[in-house]
């Protein structure tokens, strides 16, 4: 038997031996760096990661912090092929021969120059890099404003120029004095290098203000000013596989918006502002064109008030039958009589305003330009429908556009309560595509709703019920798939409804939905 004495020992040693350990442990703990900005700055981040089209190279950048951008090229076996300092926007030709970025100046440069107030024209400009993986050769060109290469074709980079530096005094030509030319810059835009990758050789376009390349067919549409203060500005198509180059519209100062080729390059949409006037509310012009025609038909001016919008993205369904655009209601016109003290500046708040005022402010941009999705059918001489309008604004197209049926919904029943239900509800309305007839389809649904591929069902997750849901369009009945499952994080531990697992996505012509729960895929047929 163990006596008193001999355990009161063994506890003092043990608490000893307690005591030496954490007086060991204290100094360790207490010298423990505490990380700061400085350390911050160490770590690297890997940004915009590309893989060749070909699947044989990666680029991606370094960031770290604030420092400069770091891009490096490795093969498919990780070995590091390319790396170059303060690079940005790697991309890589379709063929996948090339790799072009963009080279910035050293920001601790830029960031001393601006100290010393030197004049923003006078900063260090970007470069462009062409670099030619299979002959390890690179090539860099100064003062490179933006560039664009093709989707899905190879073969050529576009670029523009920015400004060259200005001539000294002492320099200029006397026979220049009192002569004013064009300048280039935002207004009239910058010169365009349109370059072959293959032999390096390039023609110069002037004062081209907006360009860009079709996806799959091998065009380069662009905008230009005008080549001198005289020139009429000018809508321009490039095809590169007959080498010509023919100008599909043109008109004196007009102002050319949103070019934008169908995925083929054999259509061609864009708005116009021709008026030379300085009114405030712009005659705006939608105009097509298609491969084969001389000159671009105008195909709307303004439908039932509303206007061409010069700021909605203009797109075609894949099967090039139908050209997309936006209608923009009239702005709000600034009273010219009125002078400064006249104009009265004030903040109407209201208890039961469905947007708070603070998020009025915020999207206010957004709203004055707001513009209603609608169609014109291009095998159908122009016809027009309004798909999107106030009281269903926002539209989600199915089957790249080729569906007969456009998805439309609302919040602006459900956006006042939802400043404190925490959850954005909406309608939703099927409208036809080429009548324009509006279907109700589903009412206050909070969650995630789409399209199924093939534009069968509009299908989603409803938040407040937890449950995956079908509506088929041809029957027009709803379907509810996953009710009193669990499809929904069963850890959620917030107060706000649980978010679903997800979808692995449909199977051919839309026959079953894949849906995620915690471990395992299920399939429903809708």
């Amino acid at each position: 038997m163990v006596s008193l004495a001999v355990i009161c020992k063994l506890l003092s040693m043990k608490h000893f031996l307690f005591v030496i350990s954490f007086v060991f442990i204290l100094p360790l703990t207490a010298q423990k760096k505490v990380l700061d900005h400085q350390d911050f700055e160490v770590w690297n981040s890997i940004e915009n990661e590309t893989l060749s089209p070909n699947g044989k190279y990666i680029i991606y950048s370094l960031e770290k912090g604030e420092a400069d951008q770091f891009l490096k090229l490795k093969n498919e076996a990780g070995a590091l092929v390319l790396a170059h300092d303060r690079a940005r926007d790697g991309v890589f030709s379709y063929d996948s021969k090339f790799t072009i970025f963009s080279v910035n100046a050293w920001k601790d440069s830029i960031t001393e120059m601006k100290r010393k107030k030197v004049k923003k024209k006078d900063l260090p400009k970007d470069s462009l890099v062409i670099y030619n993986i299979d002959q390890d050769k690179l090539e860099k060109i100064a003062r490179v404003k933006s560039f664009k290469v093709p989707e899905k074709w190879s073969g050529f980079v576009a670029y523009q120029l920015e400004e060259e530096a200005e001539k000294d005094e002492k320099e200029k030509d006397s026979t220049d004095a009192g002569k004013k030319e064009k300048k280039v810059g935002k207004k009239n835009g910058y010169h365009l290098a349109v370059r072959d990758l293959n032999t390096g050789q390039q023609d110069i376009f002037k004062f081209v203000t907006d360009y860009k390349f079709a996806k799959e067919g091998k065009y380069l549409v662009f905008s230009t000013s005008g080549e001198d203060k005289n020139a009429n500005a000018a809508v321009f198509v490039l095809d590169f596989e007959k080498g010509e180059l023919a100008k599909v519209h043109e008109a004196k100062k007009a102002k050319y918006f949103q070019l934008q080729f169908s995925d083929k390059g054999t259509h061609l949409g864009f708005v116009v502002d021709k008026d030379t006037t300085k009114v405030q509310l712009r005659p705006t012009e939608l105009f097509h064109w298609k491969s084969g025609m001389v000159q671009a038909q105008q195909v709307s001016e303004g439908y039932q008030g509303l206007r061409p919008s010069p700021v909605a993205d203009i797109s075609f369904s894949k099967d090039e039958s139908k050209m997309y655009f936006g209608l923009a209601q009239p702005p709000i016109l600034k009273d010219t009589t009125l002078i400064d003290e006249e104009i009265v500046n004030v903040e109407v708040w209201t208890y039961n305003e469905p947007r708070l005022y603070t998020v009025q402010e915020m999207q206010l941009k957004n709203d004055t330009v707001k513009a209603y999705t609608s169609v014109v059918a291009l095998k159908n001489n122009y016809q027009l429908t309004q798909l999107a309008s106030e009281s269903y604004p926002d539209l989600l197209l199915a089957d790249k556009g080729n569906a007969a049926y456009a998805l439309v919904s609302s919040s602006k029943p459900y956006e006042l309560e939802g400043q404190w239900t925490g959850r954005r509800a909406r309608d939703y309305a099927l409208v036809n595509v080429q009548t324009g007839e509006l279907k109700k389809a589903l009412t206050k649904i909070a969650g995630r709703v789409s399209f199924s591929p093939k534009g069968s069902y509009v299908y989603g997750y409803n938040s407040v019920d937890t449950t995956w849901f079908a509506y088929n369009i041809a029957k027009g009945s709803y379907k509810a798939l996953t009710s009193g499952k669990v499809f929904y994080n069963e850890l959620h531990d917030s107060p706000s409804p649980p978010l679903p697992y997800g979808v692995a996505g449909w199977t051919n012509n839309d026959k079953e939905l894949l849906v995620y729960d915690r471990y395992d895929i299920w399939k429903y047929n809708p």
